[in-house]
């Protein structure tokens, strides 16, 4: 298992980070204990959960695993969705946030977690007041770095313009949905990150479980799999040509003798300023399959092709700009 370091931070983490989303959800206790002791054994040290899911389950469940060994373990948690009936039990209001956080510690059972992230995009309360409820928690030594999800660019600058300037704790990572399906952060998410330090910590890296093997182009429904229970892929944000994507990926995962699942996680985690990848599973079949991408020796030839057939169309400016260095240079005139 790699280390990486998260952003510019001095905190390092596995490149594969366990989401829990599945915990009280398809998960029982038994087996969250157990996938916890399988990822502490396989050197993960990043452990994912928020608030909101199983409305607090997966945050108690991660807390009862990680028993005897919190010290171990990086815990990022989140908060933004509503977690009561009151008009200020969701969002990023200095009281909600004041009270999420005792809440979550709580339930995970620990006095402090590692990253905490806002969760959405709350477009009714200043950054300001969020950002110096964040700056209160690191502080207070109820959190150790702040950090967001689903942020626009342009928002994530100011927030980090803002913390600079009134010298606050910055966000130390972005995770955002990052897979070879959806690839829109790369155009300005990404660059954004690289010159501003910030770690990306992808989530939905098998896109809902499209690119974990078990479907083939054009065919979105298989028996045992959560399609069956009428769960749907979030196709509103996949490329226009993702089967063709889900057949290089099949095809290049059969060439390498490996799982579909661990090369899109293996391709992920190799991409620019990607610090860890989260992955879920509901059975311990599933996480040791994920596990196994960490092990992966992806070759060039292959890495390019999936890059080829993934590749997004550029939009305005940066369609105009790109090739902006070659034009200069071209126009330059030289005398012998």
């Amino acid at each position: 298992m790699e280390y990486r370091r998260l952003g510019r931070s001095g905190l390092k983490v596995s490149e594969l980070c366990l989401g829990t989303m599945t915990f009280g959800h398809g998960t029982d206790e038994t087996t969250a204990r157990r996938m916890v002791d399988r990822c502490l054994d396989a050197g993960v040290n990043f452990f994912d959960t928020a608030d909101s899911y199983g409305n607090g389950q997966s945050e108690t469940m991660l807390g009862k695993a990680l028993t005897g060994n919190r010290g171990q373990a990086v815990v990022a948690t989140k908060f933004f969705n509503p977690m009561g009936n009151g008009v200020n039990d969701s969002g990023m209001s200095r009281v909600h946030i004041m009270h999420a956080i005792e809440e979550s510690l709580r339930r995970l059972s620990t006095d402090w977690v590692d990253i905490f992230y806002i969760h959405h995009v709350d477009v009714e309360t200043p950054l300001e007041e969020m950002l110096h409820a964040l700056d209160d928690l690191v502080r207070q030594g109820k959190i150790r770095y702040p950090a967001c999800s689903n942020y626009e660019a342009w928002r994530l600058a100011k927030a980090l313009g803002i913390s600079d300037r009134e010298k606050l704790s910055r966000f130390v990572c972005y995770q955002p949905q990052y897979s070879l399906v959806v690839r829109d952060i790369e155009q300005e998410l990404v660059p954004l990150c690289i010159e501003e330090g910030l770690g990306i910590v992808p989530w939905s890296p098998l896109a809902g479980g499209f690119l974990a093997g078990k479907y083939a182009p054009g065919v979105h429904e298989v028996s045992g799999s959560r399609s069956e229970e009428g769960w749907n892929f979030p196709t509103d944000y996949f490329a226009p040509n993702a089967d063709e994507i889900l057949d290089t990926l099949l095809t290049s995962a059969r060439e390498l003798g490996c799982s579909a699942a661990e090369l899109a996680l293996r391709w992920i985690s190799n991409r620019p300023a990607v610090s860890s990848v989260i992955f879920g599973a509901r059975t311990t079949e599933h996480l040791e399959s994920n596990l196994r991408a960490a092990e992966l020796a992806v070759p060039k030839e292959i890495e390019s092709a999936l890059e080829a057939v993934s590749r997004p169309r550029l939009h305005y400016p940066r369609s105009l700009e790109r090739l902006m260095v070659e034009r200069r240079k071209n126009a330059i005139s030289t005398r012998s």
